[in-house]
């Protein structure tokens, strides 16, 4: 017991040094300020590390401390909101008997936090929870993107599938039909053989808050189904009013 308060107290004493020292500092600093040597502070900052209590500024090997409260306050809106929508990703997943997600913004990437598969198929869809993803490539993402505002510049275009968007003059185009229709498609897109539909999620203050979609084979989802689909989810959402 003692020697946890011993290597806690330690620790501490290196996470105020570096919030203290107010810009990025390099771990051999840290053991010359603080007398500790390199095998006993690997350990500390991998640790702080991985509670989240410091980062790596722009993968170097400069650290920098991160803003606890703020994360806090993040983790506990995004536990809030997947409890406020769990039932609409069930009810999504019963009617089209595919796999449902909800998806937030999360630095210009379109970030999983939730999903229900309440379907009867015996191949079940993986586990995407804390997956992240380009946003012009996603069905959720291109809900966020066409309902959100957001700066479309700060976009970099990766190729994943022939049918993906290579170009902001594409998703501009992309994002008008998406607006005319109230929900986004994503045409094998991301993936081969997978498609998905997916509709903004708005609060009471008609703020954007996310994405709900669903996906599945391509084999089963044509253009014409995730048209139907699209239309079938949007109403379920429409039901509802999301206090959060």
């Amino acid at each position: 017991m003692q020697e946890q308060i011993k290597s806690l107290s330690k620790g501490l004493k290196v996470y105020r040094y570096i919030v203290n020292y107010a810009k990025p500092i390099k771990a051999v600093v840290l053991c010359e300020k603080l007398a500790i040597d390199k095998s006993s502070m690997a350990r500390i900052l991998k640790t702080l590390l991985y509670e989240g209590f410091i980062s790596y500024l722009d993968n170097s090997n400069e650290i920098i401390h991160n803003d606890i409260w703020i994360k806090t306050n993040q983790d506990t809106k995004i536990e809030l909101l997947i409890k406020k929508t769990k039932f609409l990703l069930d009810e999504i997943s019963q009617i089209t008997n595919e796999c449902s997600y909800l998806g937030i913004f999360d630095d210009y990437k379109v970030l999983y936090i939730n999903q229900s598969n309440l379907s009867n198929r015996e191949i079940k869809n993986r586990n995407s929870i804390g997956i992240q993803t380009n946003l012009y490539a996603s069905a959720l993402g291109k809900s966020i993107l066409a309902f959100g505002n957001y700066n479309l510049q700060n976009l970099k275009f990766d190729q994943y599938t022939n049918n993906t968007i290579d170009s902001l003059e594409k998703l501009k185009e992309e994002i008008i039909d998406i607006r005319q229709r109230g929900f986004s498609i994503d045409n094998k897109e991301y993936q081969d053989k997978m498609c998905c539909v997916a509709v903004p999620l708005f609060n009471h203050e008609n703020i954007l808050i996310g994405a709900l979609g669903i996906s599945g084979n391509s084999s089963r989802l044509d253009f014409k189904e995730l048209l139907n689909l699209g239309n079938s989810i949007s109403n379920i959402v429409s039901k509802y009013e999301i206090v959060y």
